[in-house]
């Protein structure tokens, strides 16, 4: 359920489109980035400038019904930690992968660190081994892993 600063953010960008375009749209998420503050705000501006187009999740979580699975034409409103709205974005591609079978190119679209893959590694190992331990399962590198890509299809007004 989007709360009303989200919703009024998501009503600007769909009032861009035409109802047949609308309709195109499954389902619209808002949430933010990474686990804590600086990376969210870090990846919100990523977006923002066109450099993060690519993300990941670990599977487990769409299938414990915790987050709709994404499919191609979700929007995301993609949030800073604050939870102000930064931009929208639509997916336009959705991939499984071992965690152990992610691309550089996967690593590089994902627009973090320096864009390779052992820092992509790195960092996502850490993280989904934290994300793991919180839900009292196991992380391997054959963990599975929902890969999206999207493009930014609104942007937030400059303050």
């Amino acid at each position: 359920m989007l709360n009303s600063r989200e919703q009024d953010f998501l009503n600007s960008y769909l009032a861009t489109l035409s109802p047949d375009e609308r309709e195109l749209i499954p389902h619209v998420v808002a949430e933010h980035f990474c686990a804590e503050e600086h990376g969210a705000n870090q990846c919100a501006e990523l977006v923002r400038i066109g450099k993060k187009v690519a993300t990941c999740s670990m599977k487990y979580w769409y299938d414990i019904g915790e987050c709709p699975m994404p499919v191609v034409n979700s929007l995301m409103i993609v949030l800073d930690w604050s939870g102000k709205p930064t931009s929208i974005i639509q997916t336009t591609e959705v991939s499984e992968s071992r965690f152990c079978d992610v691309s550089a190119e996967h690593a590089h679209a994902e627009g973090e660190g320096d864009q390779s893959l052992a820092w992509w590694r790195r960092a996502h190992h850490d993280f989904f081994q934290m994300e793991c331990a919180g839900a009292g399962i196991e992380f391997s590198e054959e963990t599975l892993l929902v890969q999206e890509r999207f493009k930014v299809v609104y942007l937030a007004d400059p303050d």
